[in-house]
Order: structure tokens, then C-alpha cells, then sequence
């Protein structure tokens, strides 16, 4: 079982922190007076999803959502190696410009990650960054295309695992005995090979009625069940999930629902 809020790096374990466990609007959504959005409950308060990973040779986060800066400043990260993407939605990217810190503090170009045509849509919609003739202190990054094999960060290696949101073929990554996957709907049996002999799985999860481009909570609960990791948390929730105390005490001993801020060592 991996262990919670608490951390002693070896050369076998990585860190995982949930940056971000909400859908694109977040929780609490903007005018919403609903129980969830109404919630006191510190858990119930979700930015858009990321998550930080932190290992002897690399740190990095998959995606930067709009929530990004705040999320870097509350866990104090004050090291980046990379940024993976999983896909191009706002709700992954919107951030990557304040990579700039990073690039000041480290004195080099962040290396980005990503699919050939999120790469393509990230230079679209951040243009400014990739001009010939650059305006003084925007972000420097150097792009990598991601195939579906392995890669290596800091000699780390990286797993892809190809999913479909919707129709849109996007990737989660697998490290180690960990796992991260965001805004599916399904996998193929191909991929899920990838995900066997886990003992920590990330699954989205993003209500309880059927969604086109999501899996349900139901959805989620039984391909953790097939996939049976260790432990699977849930994350990418809505405000329509309900509150976390509710929807968690409905789970099964091996899911749990994830927060922002949480905190896992995995070996």
C-alpha cells in the first residue's frame, strides 16, 4: 500500500503530488450555489488537473492548467526538469507560460513534452514563444515529440499510454509501478496491458451520469477493478461527483477519491 504525506527519496521511489484534481471549470464553479461548490471541506475545493512527479533524476508535472502558478507556489516547487502534456485543451495547457520562473531560476530552456500535434497546437496558441524575433523574458522551452514507446527524462524512463477522449487519442504516462491517466473514455486491451502489476493507477473520474468524452464514476470504479492496481485514486472530479466525504464513503477499500494536495510515495 503507498504510503501518504510522507516522503524519503530512494533511488526506487518517486513522490507524487495531485496539483489538481478538478474538471475544466474547476470546483467551486463560477455562480454555482450547489453543496459541492458551497462546501467547507478543503477537499472539495478543486483546480484544474496536473500533477507533480519527483524522483532522484527528474521532477516534472503532466500539463499546466490555468491553475499552474498558483499550484507551483503552493507546493513551493522550486525545481522543474520537464512538462508533459497529455493533451491540448485549455484546461492542460493554459499555463505553460509561467515556465518562465523556472527558466530564471535555472539558467536553461524548459523541455516540453507532448503528441505532434498538441506540440503544433501549443505553438499556435503561444506563438509569442516560438517567434523568430522574441519579446525579453518570455518563456524558452525546447519541444519533444512523444510517440507511443518509451522516453526518457533524466534517464528516467517514460511509458505513454494512448487513450481516447472522445475521439481524440491523447496520452497518460506510466512511471515506474505508477500510473496517470486523465480524460479518458476508454482504452484499448493493447494499452491496458501497460497498466498491469501497478501499485498506484490515476484514473479520471468525472460524475456519476454518462459523458461522451469521460468516464463515469461507475466507469471508473470497474476498470480499476479490471486493471486492479494496488491502490487507484480518482481524480479530473466535477462539481456534479458530489462531495468528496459522500462519494468516497461509497468506494471500495482499493479506490479512493484524490485532493488537491495529496501527497504519495510509490516504489
Amino acid at each position: 500500500m503507498p504510503t501518504i504525506n510522507r516522503f524519503v527519496m530512494t533511488s526506487a521511489a518517486i513522490k507524487v503530488t495531485f496539483l489538481g484534481t478538478g474538471t475544466s471549470q474547476g470546483v467551486p464553479v463560477i455562480g454555482c450555489q450547489c453543496e459541492v461548490c458551497a462546501s467547507a471541506d478543503p477537499r472539495d475545493n478543486r483546480t484544474r488537473s496536473a500533477l507533480l512527479v519527483e524522483s532522484q533524476q527528474a521532477h516534472f508535472v503532466i500539463d499546466t492548467g490555468p491553475d499552474f502558478r498558483f499550484q507551483m507556489l503552493r507546493e513551493k516547487v522550486s525545481r522543474l526538469d520537464a512538462v508533459l502534456f497529455t493533451h491540448e485543451h485549455k484546461d492542460h495547457t493554459a499555463g505553460l507560460d509561467d515556465v518562465r520562473s523556472f527558466n530564471f531560476l535555472q539558467k536553461k530552456d524548459m523541455p516540453i513534452y507532448g503528441r505532434k500535434h498538441v506540440l503544433e497546437q501549443i505553438k499556435r496558441e503561444f506563438a509569442y514563444i516560438f517567434a523568430e524575433h522574441k519579446y525579453p523574458g518570455i518563456p524558452s522551452v525546447e519541444t519533444h515529440i512523444v510517440d507511443n514507446k518509451i522516453f526518457f527524462i533524466n534517464g528516467l524512463p517514460i511509458t505513454p499510454v494512448e487513450v481516447l477522449h472522445y475521439k481524440l487519442p491523447i496520452f497518460g504516462y506510466r512511471v515506474g509501478n505508477f500510473a496517470y491517466i486523465t480524460d479518458a473514455k476508454s482504452i484499448s486491451e493493447a494499452e491496458k496491458e501497460k497498466l498491469k502489476g501497478l501499485d498506484v493507477l490515476v484514473l479520471n473520474a468525472l460524475q456519476h451520469t454518462e459523458h461522451l468524452a469521460h468516464l463515469t464514476l461507475s466507469e471508473a470504479v470497474a476498470l480499476a477493478q479490471e486493471l486492479n492496481p494496488r491502490m487507484c485514486y480518482l481524480t479530473h472530479l466535477s462539481h456534479k461527483m458530489g462531495t468528496h466525504q459522500n462519494t468516497a464513503a461509497g468506494l471500495p477499500p482499493n479506490v479512493q477519491i484524490a485532493y488537491d494536495g495529496l501527497k504519495l510515495e510509490v516504489f
